[in-house]
């Protein structure tokens, strides 16, 4: 094995190392907290409820955790997964941070350099973001309820993700147009007979969409020689 190896292998079983203690130092964390409610109070939920609860949502939500995993440690890295899962809030801000943040130094994903950019990208974000929230909460505070309840802004309000989305994705819609413009049919096909799906079960399907539609394109030529480089 040659020295590079060796040194890739040693960064990534670290980052595995600590990427397993703080994932189960999250979750003691998060459990704590019920747990600590029901001591105070002495009261504990009964198993079978527990239980009873759990089995309806284990179809829907434990699914798409592992499909999440499967689909975004690709596009994350290593760390990046790790941190982002600890973090939260992966589709909306993470995920489009590390790939900015990896296209600009021209690194990819599967990549000792694109995992450190992503999990600094990732680290940032998370940094900003919980500054952001401390200030807007203090600041904001006072006039929540008017800027919740006013007419003129809550539209607005329910209008931030796809403003986000639609900033982020405009400029790779535009540049890869050919492999852009099939997904998102199929996926505004989806929303038309199944309006109510949710994101993060939408996403599944759109990806598996992506990858037949840019093969399909692939074999019969309609793709360019750099755009076949790029995929």
């Amino acid at each position: 094995m040659s020295k590079k190896n060796k040194q890739q292998k040693s960064y990534y079983d670290r980052v595995h190392g600590w990427g397993r203690i703080s994932t189960l130092s999250a979750l003691c964390v998060l459990l704590m907290f019920p747990m600590a409610i029901c001591l105070y109070l002495g009261v504990f939920p009964r198993a079978e409820l527990v239980f009873k609860g759990l089995l309806q949502v284990i179809p829907l939500y434990w699914t798409v955790a592992v499909v999440e995993v499967v689909f975004y440690t690709p596009m994350l890295g290593a760390g990046g997964t790790y941190l982002s899962f600890v973090t939260g809030n992966i589709v909306n801000l993470k995920l489009p941070c590390a790939i900015s943040a990896m296209e600009n130094a021209k690194v990819k994903a599967t990549s000792e350099e694109g995992d450190v950019i992503s999990t600094i990208a990732i680290a940032t974000s998370a940094i900003v973001t919980t500054a952001v929230l401390a200030v807007g909460v203090i600041a904001f505070a006072p006039f929540l309820d008017t800027f919740t309840n006013s007419p003129l802004l809550m539209p607005a309000f329910k209008q931030v993700i796809p403003a986000l989305f639609g900033a982020l994705g405009a400029g790779y819609f535009v540049t890869h147009w050919k492999i852009s413009f099939a997904p998102i049919l199929f996926m505004l096909l989806i929303l038309v007979f199944v309006p109510t799906i949710g994101a993060s079960t939408l996403i599944f399907p759109g990806i598996i969409a992506s990858v037949l539609f840019a093969f399909v394109m692939y074999k019969v030529g309609f793709l360019d020689k750099k755009e076949k480089r790029q995929k």
